[in-house]
């Protein structure tokens, strides 16, 4: 390690003598070894070295006085007086303008040369820094080791903390994913460096002060974004495979005993009740495929079906809102703006199928949380591969969407309002700024394009379902529900 000042006059060999000042001065550790017979040396000096002359210019008490002030100023340890050259002893002036300053003389014996007192600092600097290399180095190998035989992140941030002597925790925008301490890590007593992952899964480690880095810290930054970017294509993999699975289990492609083996594959018990929660995003369906999950999701079952993840929770639907608007935060700290649907609670393959298709159809509703409805006809049909909806729907409403292209109307909306106002051309009327006679002359023209009278039960159930599906069918990968 370096050599201090206290240290160096130890050296027997060196025969150097201590003049003045008391002695806690003489403990500081000397940077480097400097060489100065100017008057005025500040200006070659940059704090921490030991400051050798022989006097050969400061022949009188002022230029000796000025010396000592030039060398306190510039951060020197100390200064070293060869004698039996210019001056017989260390000149009294000197001596007591470092008195008043505090700094350390050494009276170095004209048999002493400068370069064995520099050749001796420079030796114990070597040793020193070598001595932090092979440190360093052995840290990088701990750190490397912990992550590589299995114990992951923490095992990598346990020992981290304990090279450190000082707590550490990590956390990806306001979840904490690991600490050694009781308490959040704070700005004001924690220092913070980034882990470089890319914005959707930010990341920060952070490390209680004070504590001291020999470099250490850059190496585990680099650890650490080398393990979560591996853990994001882990992601990616695992949710592409159950996606698979899931997609023919939604698909009603598979007999019970076949769905119960394949399900288990991916870790899913559909023995118990299950929930699905469904996040759909279509400006970042993209991301969703790789986003991570809070650590309330941790034991749960994610997939990508189509564009959206797909969460299966073991639970029997109490806890489901909680976890909806967890993950839907979660979500949005990450900049990814989606909707998040709840479906109920149900065992079996074919419950899951159902709790899928009524998440699928609360998501529809656009908000950050959709609360599960009881399932719907329309769900129920969706889940069927063998019914054609979607061309049933195009079918009954293509001819509207052709009129209102080609004439401006809006045909499509005057039914869907009717609909949804039980039939009341007067609320029609009311809720489109419309007269009734016109909303009647509307309504004539749909029953004369499509051959469905909106006023007559059967055909109005026709309509509604046509509806219902394109509104389903509307959002990202469901198109190809329903159809053979």
């Amino acid at each position: 390690m370096a050599i201090s000042l206290a240290a160096l006059v130890a050296v027997t060999t060196l025969k150097l003598r201590k003049s003045g000042v008391s002695e806690s001065t003489w403990h500081h550790d000397i940077k480097w070894v400097a060489v100065a017979e100017q008057e005025d040396p500040q200006r070659f000096l940059d704090g921490g070295e030991l400051v050798l002359t022989t006097g050969m210019r400061l022949t009188g008490a002022p230029e000796q006085r000025r010396f000592v002030r030039q060398v306190q100023r510039a951060g020197a340890v100390g200064i070293g007086f060869g004698v039996g050259l210019s001056h017989d002893s260390v000149p009294p002036a000197l001596l007591a303008e470092a008195n008043r300053w505090g700094l350390p003389v050494v009276e170095v014996p004209y048999e002493t040369p400068f370069i064995a007192i520099s050749k001796l600092v420079a030796d114990a600097q070597s040793a020193d820094h070598y001595g932090k290399l092979e440190r360093l180095i052995a840290g990088h190998q701990v750190l490397a080791r912990a992550l590589l035989t299995g114990g992951g992140l923490g095992e990598l941030l346990r020992h981290l903390g304990g090279m450190l002597r000082t707590d550490v925790a990590l956390t990806q925008f306001t979840a904490q994913l690991f600490s050694t301490a009781s308490t959040p890590p704070s700005a004001d007593s924690w220092a913070s460096y980034p882990i470089p992952t890319g914005r959707r899964d930010a990341c920060t480690l952070w490390i209680r002060l004070p504590f001291e880095d020999s470099g250490i810290v850059g190496y585990a930054q680099n650890l650490i974004s080398v393990e979560l970017n591996n853990m994001v294509r882990q992601r990616q993999s695992e949710r592409a495979l159950a996606g698979q699975v899931l997609e023919d289990i939604f698909h009603g492609s598979l007999e019970q005993a076949e769905a119960q083996r394949r399900l288990a594959g991916i870790g899913v018990n559909s023995t118990r009740r299950n929930v699905a929660l469904l996040a759909v995003s279509a400006a970042h369906h993209k991301a969703l495929a790789s986003a991570s999950v809070p650590q309330s999701l941790d034991g749960a079952v994610a997939a990508v079906v189509g564009k959206d993840l797909v969460i299966l929770v073991s639970d029997d639907g109490a806890s489901a809102p909680a976890l909806a608007r967890n993950f839907s935060d979660h979500l949005a700290e990450a900049g990814i703006h989606a909707s998040v649907g709840i479906g109920g609670a149900y065992t079996k393959p074919n419950g899951l199928r159902w709790s899928y298709f009524e998440a699928r159809d609360a998501a529809s509703h656009g908000l950050p949380v959709n609360e599960p409805e009881r399932l719907s006809l329309t769900s129920l049909l969706l889940a069927s591969e063998d019914v054609p909806l979607t061309d049933m729907a195009n079918e009954s409403l293509d001819p509207l969407r052709t009129f209102d292209a080609a004439h401006g109307s809006e045909l499509l909306i005057t039914l869907e309002s009717y609909l949804t106002n039980n039939g009341s051309v007067a609320a029609v009327a009311e809720a489109l700024t419309l007269h009734r006679n016109t909303v009647r002359y509307r309504l004539a023209q749909i029953t004369e394009l499509t051959g469905y009278d909106p006023a007559q039960t059967q055909d109005r159930v026709q309509l509604w379902l046509a509806l219902a599906v394109q509104r389903l069918s509307a959002r990202p990968h469901a198109q190809h529900r329903g159809s053979p």
